[in-house]
């Protein structure tokens, strides 16, 4: 079908009085459509902010929970990009392809991570219907064969309906050295962390300055802001004064947190009198079982962990006070989650201070003692930490189990706080409907006045499956929004149905071992309406309702495409296991000078097998120093370098050593061929020989004891003439890793010895839950 002509006009001069046309009005939503913003942090449990009885001071979400209303049987999904797709689209994550992360993803439709047309997001509805967009923060919901400078673009946050994007694309960023983009171009932080740089500052200084000039150039247009930090995510990194607030507060371990942040949350009423603590899981040690000399570095991984949260929701307060401060708050829906699922238990049972040891299956890397030994570096910018599983689960309270675990409510249940003095008739009440991540959407277009399109951009769209909240906001007994929800990550499942739900946990996060046969899952019953913590089982009691219960799952996932279950986590990180497309194939791939900041999907894998780096380059005269080309960065990774005038390479085990070989003679001044080999030993993490060679002839060699197996870098990038982010070699800086002189290209040659086939499915930590 044609488009529509616009009418022509046969007036030949503009002055003519007939030359007149109606005004050209711009696209604006309804009358009183608010502003909308929407934060989302990520890895914090229910029981972590002071908002929510946590021990984790959160003024401003309590400052809005005390100007708007408190929900507190609010859902995620347990995940964090099953939990984002859900909140932009208004669906259930499976139907949208994000029923794992896209780290995992395979050809499965329910597991794509390939958002389908049909599902257009919050923003798009938006900025169609004359509101500006932008997101600032974390965005981990584009397919990794779509991540590199090639792209395409259409599913990130600038093809997805938001008109500026700020942040990261990917599960996880180093907060002192963090991988940005600009839109969809790569760009670097405006500071250092010795000039006092952090990326949630960095973030919030953004937004800031994105609503105002909003409204200083527009008033009248509404905007939509999206705040999505990387806190309180691992790596849990702060400054010195925020972990100083919480020095000694606990020394007295996870178990008292728990008996503690569960009064304070009775005194809220954010848990009722009657609720029942639930018990700690025979898995998760108690504190007093604890190695007493390890416990004072313990108790300093929760307070980096608290003082993280808390800078981060001191940052959020300021977007907040610029918001007021243009006189626009009170006409504001802001809707601040605190969590996109519970807090994270990835860190093992004693924590790590670089959680890439975890990825790897390297623990033996790290002893008590090598922690002991770091105390006072837990946080900084030498420090890429995890706090350990006691402490997840003592900030998810009162409910069983942590992130990862979306059969309970300690990995699914978010405090959320919905702040809008035009639209909320009582402030600082609780609401206690069950309602889930994906009513946000379904929320937000009501109180827009815009209604849910059929078609968008002329596609016809699958209805959203959430439902508006709105009625909540005046009334605290407005009917829930729904009777049945069912959840699913890594196979820990269940339903909620009327107040009973039914659950099955398959898998932890920390423990490797084999998974189970899915018939011999053991399902939980338990009545909500009187239970409120999932604390008393009945499966024994009721097995006829469990079993309708179960019933009732298989039909809500063969509607939204949760089916086949998949357990698999080692081998859906190949493509090739997987079925989903790979960036980069073939035994050979050539880089440029000036490119970087290229993902580690995006270049052809290196580990686990033998192979050569070349590079064309032109050496200047003198002893110059500057880097060829660099994948990882000081916590994992590898680089090719001049050092002073010699050929020099490092192999960076996880930042638990350095290998350096270098050239025995300097580079002469001119054009060269310089090389290294890597003959490997074969296996899984093993070791290999290094020959560095120049215009063809050794020119000096080593040994590399031992390699990483899964993951360099969960963040880090790869570089071509220089080393972005944080160094691979302790040899060069950020002030002297530029190349010098020319360089015409980079060669990556693999060999026929790749032992990836090798990956033990009893490996079940893997890369892609570096990047959930």
């Amino acid at each position: 079908m044609e488009p529509p002509v616009p009418p022509r006009s046969t007036v030949v001069d503009a002055k003519d009085p007939a030359a007149r046309f109606p005004a050209i009005e711009p696209l604006r939503p309804p009358a009183g459509a608010p502003n909308v913003l929407v934060v989302l942090l990520d890895d914090v449990g229910f029981g972590a902010p002071s908002t929510f009885g946590g021990p984790v001071a959160t003024p401003t979400a309590d400052r809005l929970a005390a100007g708007g209303l408190r929900y507190t049987r609010f859902h995620t999904t347990a995940l964090c990009a099953p939990t984002r797709s859900a909140l932009l689209t208004g669906r259930n994550h499976h139907a949208v392809g994000m029923g794992c992360v896209p780290d995992l993803a395979t050809s499965a439709p329910g597991y794509s991570s390939v958002r389908p047309p049909s599902a257009a997001p919050l923003a798009e509805i938006l900025r169609l219907n004359g509101y500006a967009t932008a997101q600032f923060g974390k965005c981990h919901e584009v397919p990794m064969w779509e991540t590199s400078p090639a792209g395409p673009f259409d599913r990130w946050p600038t093809g997805s309906g938001f008109e500026h994007f700020y942040g990261f694309v990917g599960g996880e960023t180093n907060q002192w050295y963090p991988a940005l983009f600009d839109g969809t171009s790569a760009v670097e932080a405006p500071a250092t962390p010795e000039e006092g740089y952090h990326l949630t500052e960095d973030l919030a200084d953004r937004a800031i300055a994105w609503v105002r000039q909003q409204k200083a150039l527009v008033p009248d247009k509404p905007f939509f802001c999206y705040f999505a930090p990387g806190a309180a995510h691992a790596p849990h990194q702060v400054g010195p004064e925020w972990i100083a607030r919480y020095r000694g507060r606990f020394d007295g371990g996870w178990d008292r947190l728990r008996e503690e942040t569960f009064a304070r949350q009775q005194s809220l009423g954010v848990v009722p009198a009657d609720a029942r603590l639930t018990a700690r899981p025979a898995e998760i040690p108690a504190w007093d079982e604890m190695d007493e000399g390890l416990r004072p570095v313990l108790a300093r991984q929760m307070e980096v962990f608290a003082g993280f949260l808390e800078h981060a929701d001191h940052h959020v307060g300021r977007l907040v006070d610029a918001i007021e401060d243009l006189g626009v708050l009170d006409d504001t829906l802001v809707f601040y989650i605190l969590g996109d699922n519970g807090s994270s238990a990835e860190g093992t049972l004693q924590g790590t201070f670089n959680e890439l040891f975890v990825f790897n299956q390297r623990l033996d890397l790290e002893t008590p003692d090598d922690l002991r030994a770091r105390i006072d570096e837990w946080g900084s910018p030498s420090s890429y930490a995890h706090f350990a599983v006691g402490w997840a689960h003592a900030t998810c309270t009162p409910y069983q189990w942590t992130k990862q675990v979306a059969s309970h409510w300690g990995g699914t249940r978010n405090g959320t706080v919905v702040h809008w003095p035009k639209g909320v008739a009582a402030a600082g009440e609780l609401r206690h409907q069950f309602c889930h991540v994906i009513d946000v959407a379904p929320t937000v277009l009501a109180v827009a006045g815009v209604p849910e399109p059929g078609t968008v951009n002329g596609i016809e769209q699958t209805p959203m499956h959430g439902a508006s909240l709105a009625a909540t906001f005046a009334d605290p007994g407005a009917p829930d929004p729904r009777d049945t929800q069912y959840f699913e990550v890594f196979c820990n499942r269940g339903i909620y149905h009327r107040g009973w739900t039914a659950v099955t946990r398959h898998s932890l996060p920390w423990v490797n071992t084999a998974m189970p046969a899915f018939a011999d899952d053991r399902w939980e019953l338990y009545d909500t309406t009187a239970d409120w913590t999932q604390s008393e089982d009945l499966a024994a009691r009721y097995p006829e309702r469990l079993r309708e219960l179960q019933d009732l799952f298989l039909e809500e996932a063969v509607r939204h495409g949760v089916l086949p279950l998949d357990d698999r986590r080692v081998e859906r990180f190949v493509a090739a296991f997987a079925g989903r497309p790979e960036l980069v194939s073939g035994r050979t791939q050539l880089l440029f000078g000036g490119m970087g900041r290229l993902s580690e999907n995006s270049v052809i894998n290196v580990k686990n097998v033998s192979h050569a780096v070349t590079a064309l380059a032109g050496v200047p005269a003198g002893t110059p120093t500057g880097v060829l080309v660099a994948m990882g960065g000081a916590f994992g990774g590898w680089s090719l370098y001049l050092k002073d005038g010699h050929l020099a390479y490092c192999y960076n085990l996880l930042g638990h050593a350095r290998t350096i070989v270098r050239s025995e003679a300097a580079v002469p001044a001119g054009d060269h061929q310089l090389r290294v080999e890597f003959a490997y030993d074969g296996g899984l993490g093993a070791g290999a020989g290094v020959t560095l060679y120049v215009d063809g002839q050794p020119a000096g060699a080593g040994r590399v004891e031992a390699t990483t197996p899964l993951l360099f870098s969960a963040d880090e990038c790869t570089d071509v003439g220089h080393d972005t982010g944080t160094c691979v070699s302790d040899e060069y800086d950020a002030a002297t890793c530029r190349w010098p002189g020319s360089l015409a290209w980079v060669r990556i040659d693999v060999g026929d010895d790749d032992q990836s086939h090798l990956l033990d499915p009893q490996q079940r930590i893997s890369v892609a839950i570096a990047r959930q």
